[in-house]
């Protein structure tokens, strides 16, 4: 870890962002040991507040004090600044590759995620009724292709490996990740299966490879939690809409 034993690294977060969940991610496959500190989104502490005074929102990385804000700018942090990766045989393991042009696509495809699923997937969960959270799920149905052939693009066809980083974890993988258990709790509230063998077929085979990363295993929550959390919502923001 850069900086050597001084460094103090604190995550705030929820137990329930994706965005949170992007961030531990990163910070496991670096190695980096970390406090974790639970935030209650409904009572937000002082300390949340302070430190993303803008947005009030999570995740916050607050490294010796000095707090970092928004979930891709603190993984590409964490990579910049914690060098070594667990269980990485060279000193110098990143997220982003070392090639600028290789770096500046893997770029385009974690912005991808963000604005053509991420942006109306968050409207979807959002959506006081059913007939408009399908609008907007449509439109998440719509992008996966485009990620599948990115996907194709970053392996050449899966020859590379299977994941966006290739043979190993990258910077589009990590933040893909942090979707993973709402993809799994999405097909148990819909039966809408976003990543399919058959229309995604390098997209469900790298879902399933994901799952099976020592990250995935230690961080990711329960799929029944995810999906009574996600029913939670649908059900406050239909209760809201109907008043």
């Amino acid at each position: 870890m850069a900086g050597g034993g001084g460094e103090e690294v604190t995550l705030l977060g929820h137990w329930g962002s994706a965005f949170v969940l992007r961030a531990r991610l990163a910070l496991y496959l670096k190695g980096v040991p970390y406090t974790y500190i639970e935030e209650d989104l409904r009572s937000k502490s002082d300390l949340l507040l302070r430190s993303n005074p803008v947005h009030k929102a999570v995740p916050v990385l607050i490294h010796n004090g000095r707090p970092i804000c928004e979930s891709q700018v603190i993984v590409q942090y964490i990579d910049e600044v914690f060098v070594a990766g667990r269980g990485s045989t060279s000193s110098a393991f990143s997220l982003l590759p070392a090639d600028p042009h290789e770096r500046a696509v893997a770029r385009f495809w974690a912005a991808y995620v963000d604005d053509e699923i991420g942006a109306p997937w968050d409207k979807a969960f959002r959506a006081g009724t059913d007939e408009l959270r399908a609008e907007w799920m449509g439109k998440v149905a719509a992008a996966v292709p485009g990620l599948e052939r990115g996907l194709r693009e970053c392996t050449d066809g899966g020859r590379k490996g299977c994941f966006f980083g290739g043979a190993g974890v990258g910077f589009v993988d990590v933040v893909l990740g942090g979707v993973v258990p709402v993809v799994h709790a999405n097909e148990v509230v819909s039966g809408e299966r976003l990543f399919d063998g058959e229309k995604t077929p390098m997209l469900a085979a790298w879902l399933g490879r994901f799952r099976e990363l020592d990250a995935a295993r230690a961080l990711l929550p329960d799929v029944d939690r995810v999906v009574g959390y996600v029913r939670m919502i649908h059900a406050k923001n239909a209760a809201k809409a109907a008043e």
